[in-house]
């Protein structure tokens, strides 16, 4: 198994921990105090200062318009729905609110779409059958 990492600009990294590692539950890593380093579900993202990506919603994907690029993550369904109903609970401003599209179809997913703190955007999708994830 092969794990990625990516690494980008965040504006404040307390805010960036109080926002991954609080919210998210991400498991932080190394650091100094200009980068940090964390578990994002299985792969690596280190956050470091500096002037944030520009990105703006021009990905049609059904039948939503999301930020592009972002960053995203595959979870199980079950997973999914319990980052799902914790940051509903906490109050995140979603850009695309959790949802199922594709339903019925190859593919069909759950998702969701907000910004970290500093505007940075995430997509996290659900899958009940991981194999749908290829599928066409």
């Amino acid at each position: 198994m092969s794990i990625f990492h990516l690494a980008y600009h965040v504006d404040d990294l307390d805010k960036a921990r109080a926002f991954y590692g609080g919210l998210l539950g991400c498991i932080e890593g190394r650091s100094t105090e200009t980068w940090v380093d964390y578990n994002f579900f299985g792969h690596q993202i280190s956050l470091h200062l500096g002037p944030v990506f520009a990105s703006a919603n021009t990905g049609k994907v059904g039948d939503h318009m999301v930020p592009m690029p972002h960053l995203g993550v595959i979870l199980t369904q079950a997973e999914w729905q319990v980052l799902a109903d914790r940051l509903t609970k906490a109050g995140q401003d979603f850009t695309l609110a959790p949802t199922t599209r594709f339903a019925g179809e190859p593919g069909e997913q759950s998702t969701m779409f907000f910004h970290d703190p500093a505007g940075n955007p995430i997509e996290i999708k659900g899958f009940a059958d991981m194999s749908g994830v290829f599928a066409t």
